[in-house]
């Protein structure tokens, strides 16, 4: 008679555990999801500013190929063509920098904390899991 009361007491208690590791899970899930969208919003103002470093390290190449030909061509006087040389090397020197700069600093990958929030809930929920099943 004992045993059969302990039996029936246990069930009630196995399933509130399972549903507390199942509501555990799922405010995990939740958090982990809030983390991933936070992570993802930080890494994409990061990439964001790199772009637009390279791109604007861009623009000045593009314009010291463009001013740099009409100047050296129309300018092609023994005193002159030193000016333009100088003026096109500074635009490209700033350039290569800015575009080394944005490219420096893109990242692209898997959001770290994330990924290590994810390891620990697996952790978690396997010992939960382990414990609960002695």
């Amino acid at each position: 008679m004992r045993v059969a009361t302990v039996e029936k007491e246990q069930k009630p208690r196995a399933r509130g555990l399972i549903g507390s590791v199942i509501g555990d899970a799922q405010r995990l899930v939740a958090l982990e999801i809030a983390l991933a969208k936070q992570e993802a919003k930080e890494l994409a103002k990061g990439n964001a500013i790199a772009a637009g470093l390279m791109a604007f390290g861009g623009l000045l190449l593009a314009l010291a190929v463009l001013v740099a030909v009409p100047v050296l061509v129309i300018m092609l006087v023994p005193w002159r063509w030193q000016a333009a040389a100088a003026w096109v090397a500074a635009y490209v020197v700033i350039g290569l920098v800015l575009v080394l700069v944005g490219k420096a600093r893109m990242r692209i990958g898997l959001p770290p904390r994330t990924v290590a929030s994810l390891k620990e809930n697996k952790e978690w929920a396997l010992r939960r899991v382990r414990s609960n099943g002695r």
